[in-house]
């Protein structure tokens, strides 16, 4: 029964895109499980490169059926317009399925999560796609669901409801218009003539791929460090960002799990405000994002960059049991002379090697670092790992002694084809 779980070990933009696009190729059934338009996958293949909010990214795949899970956010607006473009693009979506337990987002969502993150003492930094906001109805039992489509009649009445207490809480907020419920429900409405055709009561067909033993995919959106429960709370996302996660978002029981793989980075980054300790305000802090093209696939706002965090990677490496990682972005170092890697922290004097809950103390704690030596040659077309120049493949071992984890593949540049793999991790 292979199923194949992949999720983001730092604060995520760590290249799963990439990762599940190969994985994708030979995958059946491709299961996108948590999170919302606030995340974005960025694939190069031979189709051309593509930006994908929610869309799986195994939607490249013609045989595969793609699913969006009950776990995910649907904003139907920003679903249609990924189907359109993709389909002018000449990539066939009609293998998509929608799952009719899936939540929406609505409206009046996207003026909360602005109206909130701006009066906060301490702004969070959300990307304002109203994914907080929804998620607090769908657990207060208020929420709209991609099956009320369906049933205008139920849309109407639930639409009231949320609508009721969504304007209080706008009004307290500052909102200068409040919801009218009728117009959300006949935008919704139109939404539905052209989403109605994907809407399905996918547990069945999970259970029936189960069943038969097809390869399924799990594919996860931001990462572990975003995770709403073991991330670096407040500044996290709503939903569970973990391969536990994916299980709870897609229906898939843990013990069907066969394989997961945690996405790592060759350097860390972060979207948003928060803690993070090997962030660099020197000539290499700008030269990260400026070499990688560090700016978010949904916000398109810079990433702040720093060296490889050893001690949130180790961390998120338990927390999801990988089998394997996925080491991306290797060579953005190719012209570096040496190379920092965070092994351990300091803090108040003493040598920390677990990241602090509480997000003050977090803040306060300063890199160990190791320095590697660089390779200062380009390894973007390097396809075998024995072909990697001997630093290269140091530092990559490096990382594997720190993480815990082997580094099945390694991403020497953007496209699909620029990966060195060792094993055959990515088969399935």
């Amino acid at each position: 029964m292979p199923v194949v779980a992949v999720v983001g070990g730092q604060w995520g933009d760590e290249g799963k895109g990439k990762v599940i696009d190969m994985l994708a190729g030979e995958a059946e059934v491709v299961i996108r499980a948590t999170g919302g338009d606030n995340a974005g996958h960025t694939v190069i293949n031979p189709q051309g490169e593509f930006a994908l909010h929610l869309v799986p990214a195994g939607v490249f795949n013609p045989e595969a059926t793609c699913i969006i899970a009950p776990g995910v956010l649907l904003n139907p607006a920003v679903l249609i317009q990924e189907l359109d473009a993709l389909e002018k693009r000449g990539v066939a979506t009609r293998g998509l399925l929608i799952s009719d337990r899936t939540h929406m987002v609505m409206p009046y969502h996207l003026t909360k999560d602005r109206l909130q993150d701006a009066q906060r003492g301490d702004p969070i930094g959300t990307t304002g796609r109203g994914i907080g906001p929804a998620y607090e109805d769908k657990v207060a039992r208020v929420g709209v669901r991609v099956g009320d489509l369906r049933q205008p009649e139920v849309l109407r009445k639930r639409v009231r409801a949320a609508v009721e207490k969504s304007n209080q809480t706008l009004s307290a907020l500052g909102a200068t218009e409040l919801t009218d419920p009728n117009a959300v429900v006949d935008e919704y409405l139109g939404y539905a003539d052209r989403l109605g055709p994907f809407i399905s009561d996918v547990s069945a067909v999970v259970a029936g791929a189960l069943d038969r033993d097809a390869k399924i995919l799990l594919e996860g959106a931001q990462a572990t460090l975003l995770d709403i429960d073991h991330g670096t709370y407040p500044y996290a996302t709503s939903s569970a960002c973990t391969v536990a996660g994916l299980c709870q978002g897609s229906g898939i029981p843990p013990r069907a799990i066969t394989h997961s793989i945690g996405v790592y980075k060759a350097y860390s980054t972060r979207v948003g405000t928060g803690p993070m300790p090997t962030e660099l305000d020197d000539e290499t802090g700008d030269y990260l994002p400026e070499r990688a093209h560090e700016f978010g696939t949904t916000t398109g706002r810079a990433r702040r960059c720093g060296w490889f965090d050893g001690v949130v990677s180790r961390y998120t490496a338990r927390i999801n049991g990988f089998d394997s990682i996925a080491l991306t972005r290797l060579d953005i170092h190719d012209e570096m002379d040496s190379i920092n890697v965070c092994v351990a922290y300091e803090l108040d004097g003493k040598r920390v090697e677990h990241p602090p809950s509480d997000p003050a103390v977090f803040g306060s704690c300063r890199p160990v670092y190791e320095t590697l030596p660089g390779w200062k040659t380009s390894i973007c077309n390097i396809a075998d790992f024995e072909e990697l120049p001997p630093e290269a493949a140091q530092f990559v071992g490096r990382i594997e002694d720190i993480v815990g984890v082997p580094a099945n593949v390694i991403g020497v540049g953007p496209a699909r084809a620029q990966s060195v793999g060792r094993g055959d991790f990515w088969r399935f």
